[in-house]
C-alpha cells in the first residue's frame, strides 16, 4: 500500500516540476521585462496597475508567441536573415513585442523603432543569462 502510494507521487512529480520550472522561468522573464522597462521607460512602458500583473500577463503572451507564431516567422524569414548575417533576426522580436503591446492596448506599449530594435536584442540578452545563468543553476540544485 504505501509503496503505491510513492509510486503515484513519484508519478505526478515530472508533473509539478514542468509547472515550476515554467513558473520560474516567467517571473524570471517578467523581472527582464520589467527591468527594460524601467531602463527604457521612453521605450518600453508596463502598466502598473493589478498590482504588476500587465507585466506578467505580457510575458505570459510574449512566451505563447515566442512557441507558437515565433517559430513561423523565423522559418518565413530565413533567408532574409541568413542575407543580412542574422541582424534580421531581432525584428522578429520586436513583431512579437508589437503584437503583445496590440493585445494589452494600453496596458503594454513601446515606442520608436530602433530603440525597440536594441531593446529587444538586450531582452534576448538578458533571458538568455537569466535562463543560462540562474534559472538553471537554481533548478539544478533544487532537483538534487
Amino acid at each position: 500500500m504505501e509503496k503505491e502510494i510513492i509510486e503515484e507521487n513519484h508519478k505526478k512529480t515530472p508533473q509539478i516540476n514542468k509547472f515550476l520550472d515554467w513558473f520560474i522561468h516567467i517571473l524570471g522573464y517578467t523581472l527582464v521585462l520589467i527591468t527594460v522597462s524601467i531602463i527604457f521607460d521612453d521605450t518600453i512602458y508596463i502598466d502598473n496597475g493589478l498590482y504588476g500583473l500587465w507585466g506578467v500577463l505580457a510575458i505570459i503572451i510574449i512566451f505563447i508567441l515566442n512557441r507558437t507564431v515565433k517559430p513561423l516567422l523565423f522559418w518565413l524569414t530565413l533567408p532574409l536573415t541568413a542575407i543580412t548575417l542574422g541582424l534580421f533576426y531581432p525584428i522578429v522580436n520586436v513583431v512579437v513585442l508589437e503584437v503583445t503591446a496590440f493585445i494589452l492596448g494600453d496596458h503594454f506599449q513601446i515606442h520608436g523603432f530602433f530603440m525597440i530594435f536594441i531593446v529587444s536584442i538586450i531582452i534576448s540578452i538578458m533571458n538568455a543569462i537569466m535562463d543560462n545563468v540562474i534559472i538553471d543553476t537554481f533548478l539544478k540544485g533544487h532537483k538534487k
